[in-house]
């Protein structure tokens, strides 16, 4: 990790180095990635749930189908979860550890505090993953699919918000964004692009 000191640099200089440094240093624990988030052995993969927590379709089904039935169980005794909001179960058959559930916002043209909605599921999360020692999080682009979220927009709104958090904490070492679709993944890059 570079080292920087006030004789080498002016004041002004320094805090512009130590800035971009800190920047530097929460950009090279984010990372995009085009794939299937079900097989990720990361310490929490992050479910984009429907209200219930009980399956549905895109990456929610996707998960309960590989997590298997025990995980259907288990969230039946977690009744449910609010828009923004986030719970954590065992993952069972999942090569992670733990899945963190989390309800994004139904886009109704952007009027409805859904971007508001949309940041709290990430930070929702990442505070779940730190307060059960979760150091590795993969997360997909939550409202981006039946919920119709624009994925620039929504891949904006998630990065910034994961970049914010992890300025301020030291338990996250690597949080994935798992894009399924080419879009996504283009859209992903593009807005990654825009936080150096």
């Amino acid at each position: 990790m570079p080292q920087f000191s006030a004789n080498r640099l002016g004041g002004g200089d320094m805090l512009e180095a130590l800035v971009q440094q800190g920047v530097a240093m929460v950009l090279e624990r984010m990372g995009i990635l085009q794939g299937d988030i079900t097989t990720l052995a990361v310490d929490a993969v992050v479910n984009a749930a429907n209200s219930s927590l009980l399956g549905g379709g895109g990456v929610d089904g996707a998960i309960h189908r590989a997590a298997g039935p025990e995980l259907a169980i288990e969230c039946r005794l977690l009744n449910g979860c609010k828009t923004g909001q986030a719970k954590i179960s065992k993952a069972y058959q999942l090569p992670a550890q733990r899945i963190i559930h989390t309800v994004g916002p139904v886009w109704r043209g952007g009027a409805n505090k859904e971007p508001e909605f949309l940041a709290s599921c990430y930070r929702e999360s990442l505070s779940l993953a730190v307060a059960h020692q979760l150091k590795t999080i993969a997360f997909p682009a939550i409202s981006c699919g039946i919920y119709s979220y624009p994925i620039e927009q929504a891949a904006s709104i998630a990065l910034e918000t994961v970049q914010e958090f992890l300025k301020t904490d030291a338990v996250i070492q690597g949080v994935s964004f798992v894009c399924f679709g080419d879009d996504t993944y283009d859209a992903y890059l593009e807005a990654f692009g825009m936080l150096c």
